[in-house]
């Protein structure tokens, strides 16, 4: 009986650079209640999007200037492209030295760079500065709110998400300015806030730099500094008036406040190598919109640790080798590639953790086999959630000649025929 070969094919490897929604885990529908006063609010873990808690975290509501984020969002990859610098000059057109609520910075035909005016936008809110940008990026903001629903599309946001603007200003605020094309008003959920914010912090990181300033002057000649509206940064742990609210690891993200929203907060911490991203829509003051962020963010700092289960370069108890074709060698051990972790409840043991690898498809496993080649995966799975990584040749298998591979047939097939003898 001759032998058969049996290959499984490799699992696909689950990619996160688009994130589309994160997955509901067992973990957040067993969340307590943690009697927020606040319509909606939902907690992720930030490297890979995975749901903490959710309260109402589907339900549609306006974010106020939390919509910033997707302006930030597009100012910084229209910098990294290479399509603007972070020194070019902006200059405030009619509509951004007039817009309402909060900056009012600028004055009509004003210039500052790029820089600058972002500071404005993550450190004190600024309209103005919002809008400033979006004209000079889109040439109008409608067209730039037409890029900033584009984007939401590509980040897999809800169905409900919409933008008008770049400020999260409502329709009526808007007055002369209004958008004519694109309808409704800016509405976002919880769940949509918190994949902005992850993806922010995936492919920009370095908006922390601006996000965690407690302060700043956007002139040197301004008597007073911005005062950045997260009173929840670390690094107010000395201020008289907000040290209060100060909390351990804060570093971002973005407030807003709308008579229609209420106050919101999309809040960002890291403590142990746990970074944590939480929402809070429609708390009833500006306080309150931190002390339920606080709570937020307690609760997956106090129950939930980020747990290595495979680390880089390991090899696999259940495929350390696997068959090659053609070779000088039959088999080519396996390491992975990268580590696998995964965010726990606090007290997982090892045996919570199910380790699965499999070799890729036969067709692939031929030689020549390079080193570092992708010859299989490996899956980790918790709780119903699951992540998976590639292994990889431990070293290089060079293609066996014509007449290596002629005599290693040859003894193959009395090797089968003595075996099918053997079972008649």
């Amino acid at each position: 009986m001759r032998r058969v070969s049996i290959v499984l094919i490799g699992a696909m490897i689950l990619q996160f650079s688009m994130f589309v929604s994160p997955p509901k885990q067992a973990m957040a529908a067993n969340a307590p209640d943690l009697n927020l006063n606040a319509k909606s609010a939902i907690l992720i873990e930030a490297s890979t999007g995975q749901v903490l808690y959710e309260n109402n975290a589907d339900t549609p509501l306006p974010p106020a200037s939390m919509a910033k984020m997707m302006t930030e969002y597009l100012v910084m990859e229209a910098v990294k492209s290479g399509k603007f610098k972070w020194e070019d000059m902006v200059t405030a057109s009619p509509y951004a030295a007039d817009v309402i609520g909060s900056g009012q910075l600028l004055a009509l035909g004003e210039q500052a760079t790029v820089r600058d005016m972002f500071a404005a936008m993550s450190i004190y809110s600024s309209n103005d500065a919002s809008v400033a940008l979006a004209e000079f990026i889109a040439g109008s903001e409608e067209e730039f709110a037409k890029m900033m629903n584009a984007k939401a599309r590509e980040f897999g946001l809800s169905e409900h998400a919409n933008f008008i603007n770049a400020t999260g200003l409502s329709r009526a605020d808007l007055g002369q300015y209004a958008p004519t094309e694109l309808q409704g008003e800016t509405l976002l959920t919880a769940k949509d806030a918190a994949l902005i914010a992850y993806n922010i912090l995936k492919d920009h990181k370095e908006i922390l730099e601006f996000t965690s300033t407690p302060s700043k002057k956007f002139r040197e000649a301004d008597k007073a500094p911005m005062i950045n509206w997260n009173w929840m940064l670390e690094g107010n742990k000395d201020n008289v008036n907000f040290r209060r609210y100060a909390y351990t690891g804060l570093d971002g993200l973005k407030t807003g406040s709308t008579d229609d929203a209420g106050y919101c907060f999309t809040g960002t911490a890291e403590r142990n190598g746990l970074r944590l991203i939480s929402v809070v829509m429609g708390t009833p003051t500006e306080p309150k919109r931190f002390e339920e962020t606080r709570k937020v963010l307690d609760y997956g700092f106090n129950n939930f640790e980020l747990k290595q289960v495979i680390a880089p370069k390991q090899e696999i108890d259940s495929l350390k080798v696997v068959n090659i074709k053609k070779g000088v060698e039959k088999q080519v051990p396996v390491v992975t590639e990268t580590g696998i972790s995964i965010v726990a409840k606090k007290g997982a043991t090892p045996e919570n953790f199910v380790v699965t690898a499999e070799p890729a498809e036969e067709s692939k496993l031929v030689a020549p086999i390079a080193k570092d080649t992708v010859v299989g995966t490996v899956k980790v799975t918790y709780e119903g959630q699951e992540q998976v990584a590639n292994l990889i040749a431990a070293q290089e298998v060079e293609k066996g000649s014509w007449f290596r591979l002629l005599f290693r047939s040859i003894g193959e097939f009395f090797v089968d025929m003595v075996s099918g003898g053997d079972k008649q």
